[in-house]
């Protein structure tokens, strides 16, 4: 965000202001506030943060209130303290002397606090008060604007701004031209238009290169490094990454300096508002009025109150021991639940990896190389799915004990599918089968991207697993009549009875209490239920046996 000092604004408003300093200080004949006034002018601005808020505490006059507020709150701005500015420009009456300056600072305001609906209400404003104003504060207020409406993601409107901006900067400005086309550059790549985007960036970072600014020239260079790794354009990303650190290095020897002078006038105006505190104790202490109690009255209030305390707080610990008590039962059932699987689960998967150690061992005597190859894929294959196994057990024992990390997030919905493709390209090979992926429509989702890949590798380790090493496994993805975001997994394997699938589509919440009735689905495919509805998605299959199955997940659409 660009910062220029209010005195700027017009040659009208810096003289109102100025005029209005020299009157005050002649009139008032008050050293504070002639300080304050001095220290202003002179740019000294912890000095006139602190003088202007002893003026104010000194004037009942609201012109006077008006103009110290106004000087305040923009010494508090400048030092970083938004909240502090905020509550100063509020203060201003609606004087029409005033009313272009404080539109103006608020704007900057909000921005600053991230309030980015209320600093393009305040910059709106601003702009219907511009005339007089020169190119330079209203290309910033045109920036600010842009990047207030990129924030918001509404990215018509930043275009529309920042086009504005570009068309009143100098073709000298090289500086403004920079961050103009970087800001652009980031309306299109926000949207996925990336070859509109790109070529912005590249000329941003070309400019840099030739200027002087180390904080654009590492600006630049990151975004390039971003650019490039997301085209998986990976060696040029690296190049541009390690310039961005030899930059970012560079400025931060500059911050270091910065920082101790920060140090400096903090310490500086801590020791003012320490003095101006002490004066205040003095003038409580001369205004204080001492009171008698009546002791009898205030230690009964006393005793009550405490009484009241005291029940409540026995209250609720009764009330935590029985929740306790409670979530053991359920984490006993949930152990117990959990040890069932495991013994029942990996019984089979070991003892058909010794058979397999057993087969490979006599294929090396036998010097067999094709009976080794076979028996080895299918011993990954058998290690894969006990891995899947145990990750279930840990992902429901988690979920069920609200320990899963879970945050939803607006993600594009192929990639997240397409990581999960790649994990698996192993197994696939380990097996005879083939995969293959028709992507009618990309969309938006927001959902927690770890979860979905959870659900997705579940789906693909039961295709692999009940096709017995050899099929086709086909994946669609696309937008469906209802406005949902959906992919289905579709195996040519040994399918699902009548019976068994009926009962996984009646499950729609699976908890502890319910555990007994979904005997006999398996624990991936209730925590598969679990998960999607998380997502505040739908979960389907389709199956006729000795044919294949077919499951469908619907996500809603991110708007």
């Amino acid at each position: 965000m660009l910062l220029i000092s209010i005195e700027t604004l017009t040659a009208q408003k810096k003289n109102y202001l100025t005029r209005k300093g020299d009157s005050i200080c002649i009139n008032s004949n008050n050293t504070i506030f002639c300080k304050a006034v001095k220290f202003y002018r002179s740019q000294q601005y912890d000095s006139c943060y602190t003088y202007s808020n002893r003026a104010l505490m000194m004037t009942n006059d609201q012109e006077e209130k008006d103009f110290f507020h106004c000087i305040h709150g923009y010494s508090a701005y400048t030092k970083g303290l938004y909240k502090k500015a905020l509550l100063s420009f509020n203060s201003i009456s609606r004087s029409q002397n005033y009313k272009q300056i404080k539109n103006y600072l608020l704007g900057n305001v909000h921005f600053s606090l991230k309030g980015y609906d209320k600093s393009v209400e305040h910059y709106k404003d601003w702009i219907k008060e511009i005339q007089g104003s020169n190119k330079v504060i209203t290309s910033a207020v045109y920036r600010n604007l842009g990047l207030s409406y990129l924030h918001l993601k509404e990215y018509v409107k930043a275009k529309d701004y920042f086009e504005k901006e570009f068309s009143l900067i100098s073709n000298s400005d090289t500086l403004a031209i920079i961050k103009a086309k970087m800001s652009l550059a980031n309306v299109y790549y926000n949207q996925y238009l990336d070859d509109d985007a790109i070529p912005l960036f590249k000329e941003a970072y070309d400019l840099a290169k030739v200027y002087s600014d180390v904080e654009l020239k590492q600006n630049s260079s990151l975004n390039m490094a971003v650019v490039e790794r997301n085209r998986k354009k990976y060696k040029e990303s690296v190049e541009y990454y390690r310039e961005f650190i030899r930059w970012k290095d560079s400025l931060f020897n500059k911050d270091k300096i910065w920082e101790l002078t920060e140090k400096d006038k903090q310490f500086a105006v801590a020791q003012k508002e320490n003095e101006i505190a002490i004066q205040d104790e003095k003038l409580k202490t001369q205004k204080v009025v001492q009171r008698a109690l009546i002791f009898g009255a205030s230690g009964l209030l006393i005793f009550l109150a405490l009484l009241g305390f005291f029940y409540k707080k026995l209250q609720k610990q009764n009330s935590l021991i029985t929740q306790q008590k409670e979530d053991l039962a359920i984490a006993n059932k949930t152990k117990n639940y959990l040890f069932s699987v495991v013994s029942h689960d990996l019984r089979s998967p070991m003892n058909t990896i010794k058979h397999q150690h057993l087969q490979l061992k006599k294929h090396i005597a036998d010097n067999n190389l094709e009976g080794i190859k076979e028996a080895n894929n299918s011993a990954i294959t058998v290690t894969e799915s006990t891995s899947h196994l145990l990750n279930n057990v840990l992902h429901w024992s988690l979920e069920q004990n609200n320990q899963m990390v879970f945050e939803k997030k607006e993600y594009p919905f192929k990639p997240i599918v397409e990581h999960v493709l790649y994990d698996y390209e192993n197994l696939i090979e380990a097996n005879d089968v083939k995969i293959k992926t028709n992507y009618i429509k990309n969309s938006l989702i927001k959902a927690d991207r770890e979860s979905l890949k959870i659900v997705l590798r579940n789906l693909l380790d039961n295709s692999v697993k009940y096709m017995n090493g050899k099929g086709e496994i086909s994946i669609e993805m696309g937008v469906d009549s209802e406005n949902y975001a959906y992919v289905s997994i579709q195996d040519t394997g040994i399918g699902i009875t009548a019976e068994r699938l009926a009962k996984i589509n009646r499950l729609k919440d699976v908890s502890i209490d319910k555990i007994n009735r979904s005997e006999g689905v398996g624990l991936g495919l209730i925590l598969c239920q679990t998960l999607v509805k998380k997502n505040d998605g739908i979960i389907t299959f389709d199956s006729e046996e000795g044919k294949g199955t077919k499951v469908t997940i619907q996500l809603p659409i991110f708007n």
